[in-house]
């Protein structure tokens, strides 16, 4: 018995010291108090009362940042999602740098989404997304290196506006949709218009062009099976009948 509660009391600190880190997972240990080193992946051994581990997770989180209230340069208010990719690259400074990198991060993305979405008109945030996603990235990743995070990715995800500025939209659409509606119009008049002048110019210049064209014409007329026909004369062949009869 004597010697039995020493071995259970190793056995107990042996088996409280081992830690097993998955692949991506990082160990940031102390030892009394001070920053000792960075372990992991595998089998690691902490010392209980004289060291401490915080486990770090390496891999890339997605974060939705909540919606927020932005006032766009032009004066609208819409409401505005994102999300967030990023990852811990360095443990160490994500650990002792800042309290909690990922409360950190997320109220560092919303206050840049209102800085940099208020700066933006209303016509470029719906057409510029990706402008504005490149920007975003960049602003939120310079303020999180110093704690050793890297954000890959920002996506602006909805943009929510009041009804009646998506009236006003939709009647602006409209009349887009009939102003190029008539452009074609008119671009399809004028090329018929032109193809017509062209068209009589060949058969002024060269009447047998007329001759064939009236041919093609009783081909057509004759193969819709019709009870009557009706054979349009060109005035060149009566004009000399039209001359005799004026003269007798």
């Amino acid at each position: 018995m004597p010697y039995l509660i020493p071995l259970i009391l190793a056995a107990v600190i042996i088996y409280n010291s081992i830690k097993i880190l998955m692949e991506y997972e990082r160990g940031v240990i102390f030892l009394l108090g001070k920053f000792d080193k960075v372990k992991g992946p595998g089998i690691i051994f902490v010392f209980p009362i004289i060291q401490k581990m915080l486990r770090v997770n390496l891999q890339t989180v997605t974060m939705e940042v909540p919606a927020q209230d932005v006032i766009t340069r032009d004066n609208v208010s819409v409401k505005v999602t994102a999300v967030i990719f990023f990852r811990v690259v360095d443990p160490q400074r994500a650990i002792l740098a800042v309290q909690d990198y990922l409360y950190s991060t997320s109220q560092i993305a919303q206050t840049t989404l209102r800085s940099v979405l208020g700066q933006s008109q209303l016509d470029e945030l719906l057409s510029k997304r990706e402008q504005i996603n490149v920007e975003l990235q960049r602003i939120i990743d310079q303020q999180t290196e110093p704690w050793g995070v890297k954000v890959s990715a920002v996506e602006v995800k909805n943009v929510d506006l009041p009804q009646e500025m998506l009236r006003a939209i939709a009647k602006q659409a409209e009349a887009e949709r009939e102003r190029r509606a008539k452009v074609i119009h008119a671009e399809g008049e004028f090329q018929a218009a032109q193809k017509l002048f062209e068209a009589a110019d060949i058969i002024a210049r060269n009447p047998m062009a007329l001759q064939l064209r009236f041919l093609q014409t009783l081909v057509e007329v004759a193969s819709e099976k019709n009870s009557t026909t009706i054979f349009p004369i060109p005035i060149d062949i009566i004009s000399p009948f039209i001359q005799a009869m004026k003269k007798s």
